[in-house]
């Protein structure tokens, strides 16, 4: 799934989301009620005592002021898309006209959110095209829209969340009717719909465990590196040596040495990466 904008994702939280701490609100509850038996002339000096009733009660009422503004914050962040979740992020999102699909995540949706505000021309942009495809099913993983050369014709790559990336008859039928309705598609263009293609990439390694690593650990490592790979694989996401190596430098392991790829793969922005063999050698064990 591609992404949201490394700007949204970094940004800090609002100013108006509040720093909230128990200790400064019961301490400044305490100094305020000294300071009022002071001025009353009423000697008090048992504030430090833990079961003096009065220190009891505003420690009670600090306790209830943290958890409203702990409350009041929440609430703020709701309002902002990239701190929002669940039914506020459904509120925020039909506000552009985005409707959460049945078993979309936050992520997903707040992605389609952003491409939607992307894409609010009228005109057939790449993230208008780009946010019908996401929105017309479920298992729609990403989208790449793009021609070719002088060639008008708008293509749009489909990478699936199932069968490996690969979209089936079935979800390219469904993302082209959503594309081809009249009132999405543009009258002088031409959108052909296709599933993304996929390069696979055998990978080589020789690997060292640490001596009380159990023989099952190299099972392990090609379940975690293919795991991880159905994880991140995105369009155009190239696929590094120094990603293989940190997937494969796992609990166990004492070194990783890389035989293929013997150079980082870098992946068109219409294509996406599939592991193909994975041969893990065990060459031995050391400290």
């Amino acid at each position: 799934m591609t992404s949201l904008p490394p700007e949204l994702t970094n940004l800090p939280a609002p100013t108006l989301v509040e720093e909230i701490s128990f200790d400064a609100l019961y301490a400044s509850r305490k100094a305020r009620l000294v300071g009022i038996f002071a001025a009353a002339g009423i000697p008090y000096d048992v504030q430090d005592l833990e079961t003096d009733p009065t220190q009891i009660s505003l420690q009670e009422a600090s306790f209830n002021e943290t958890l409203q503004r702990q409350r009041i914050n929440e609430a703020v962040r709701s309002y902002f898309l990239p701190f929002s979740g669940g039914t506020d992020l459904d509120a925020l999102a039909g506000f552009y006209d985005v409707v959460r699909l049945v078993g979309e995540d936050d992520h997903r949706l707040m992605l389609r959110v952003v491409v939607a505000i992307q894409g609010r021309s009228t005109g057939g942009t790449v993230p208008r095209y780009k946010s019908i495809a996401l929105a017309a099913d479920i298992r729609v993983a990403d989208a790449a829209v793009y021609t070719v050369g002088r060639d008008p014709t708008i293509h749009v790559a489909v990478f699936s969340t199932a069968s490996g990336g690969v979209a089936d008859a079935a979800l390219l039928a469904k993302v082209n009717a959503a594309l081809q309705a009249a009132p999405i598609r543009m009258v002088n263009d031409t959108i052909v719909v296709a599933s993304a293609a996929q390069e696979t990439i055998p990978v080589t390694a020789r690997i060292w465990l640490l001596p009380q690593a159990p023989q099952s650990a190299i099972a392990a490592i090609e379940a975690n590196l293919r795991t991880a790979w159905a994880r991140d694989m995105l369009l155009g996401r190239d696929l590094t040596e120094s990603w293989l190596k940190a997937q494969l430098q796992r609990d166990g392991v004492h070194s990783v040495e890389l035989v293929t790829p013997a150079a980082n793969i870098e992946i068109p922005f219409n294509r996406a990466a599939a592991l193909g063999a994975v041969t893990l050698t065990l060459e031995g064990r050391s400290y």
